[in-house]
């Protein structure tokens, strides 16, 4: 594992990184001391966003944001909190569709599906919470001339993880307000 981590360090990043980067630092992004270059952050960002499952579903959801604030930290800090939200929203999306193809089947009635959808809007917080250690992509800041500081961060979460902690959210908002669809939910979509 090792001598796999030290030969891909030492691999050249792909042109489109390359490419990408350069202009970034035009831009004046940089990396902080002991990060990974641009290149190589770009490399895995590119990688990841296209691995696919057995399903031909993407294998990450990404998210993005980018935050200022007087200090670093605070701005990461931020930029972190804004990539997750993105992330959770994006995951809210998906479940939805999911419940829109199960009303377009109809093995679910209007009534039914709306609820879940209220669920899954409503579960923002609790799928937010719900969600673990996601895998920080990319990480790169600049300094403004007024001297703040501006971070982009890039943040990945793996799907079946993000479907799974969706679910129990929703599952716990139907629960909660002692709707028994939760049940038949289960049954129709796989859970």
């Amino acid at each position: 594992m090792l001598k796999a981590t030290k030969s891909e360090l030492n691999d050249k990043a792909s042109k489109a990184s390359r490419k990408e980067a350069k202009k970034l630092k035009k831009e004046g992004w940089q990396t902080v001391p002991g990060a990974l270059p641009l290149e190589k952050q770009l490399d895995k960002s590119y990688l990841m966003q296209m691995e696919f499952d057995d399903d031909m579903f993407p294998k990450y959801i990404m998210g993005e944001a980018m935050s200022i604030a007087g200090n670093y930290d605070a701005a990461k800090m931020q930029a972190l909190e804004l990539a997750k939200q993105n992330l959770v929203g994006q995951i809210q999306i998906e479940v939805t569709a999911l419940i829109e193809n199960t009303v377009a089947n109809e093995q679910l009635d209007e009534e039914q599906a709306a609820s879940v959808t209220r669920s899954v809007m409503a579960s923002k917080n609790l799928i937010s919470q719900s969600i673990g250690r996601t895998i920080t992509v990319m990480e790169a800041y600049r300094t403004l001339s007024n001297k703040n500081k501006e971070v982009l961060v890039r943040i990945a979460y793996n799907s079946d993880m993000a479907k799974k902690a969706t679910i129990k959210a929703v599952k716990e908002d139907l629960e909660r307000r002692g709707d028994a669809l939760h049940n038949k939910l289960e049954k129709l979509l796989g859970w």
